[in-house]
């Protein structure tokens, strides 16, 4: 069991949690420095998925804006044409 323990954590066990511990303090040190905090973090990826989640339907909107728009001009065009050919 402590071989496969070993092998998954890529050291033993000992080790891995000193890397951890090492890491932690350099990662926690750096997010200070730089005024991070978890809190942060996670209401900034909060943020980012519902500004994403309205931009990405207000842009849907203005999409059926233009097709609407569009609509007015093209659909009568064709009928037009449509009738036209449809005499020949």
């Amino acid at each position: 069991m402590s071989d496969q323990v070993n092998r998954f954590l890529g050291d033993s066990l000992g080790r891995t949690l000193i890397k951890l511990i090492v890491v932690s303090l350099i990662v926690g040190f750096v997010m200070t420095v730089f005024g991070l905090t978890p809190w942060n973090i996670i209401y900034g990826f909060r943020d980012f998925i519902l500004d994403l989640w309205h931009r990405g339907f207000a842009a849907l909107g203005r999409v059926g804006d233009y097709l609407l728009l569009g609509a007015t001009i093209v659909i009568p065009l064709f009928l037009i044409l449509r009738v036209f050919s449809y005499r020949r």
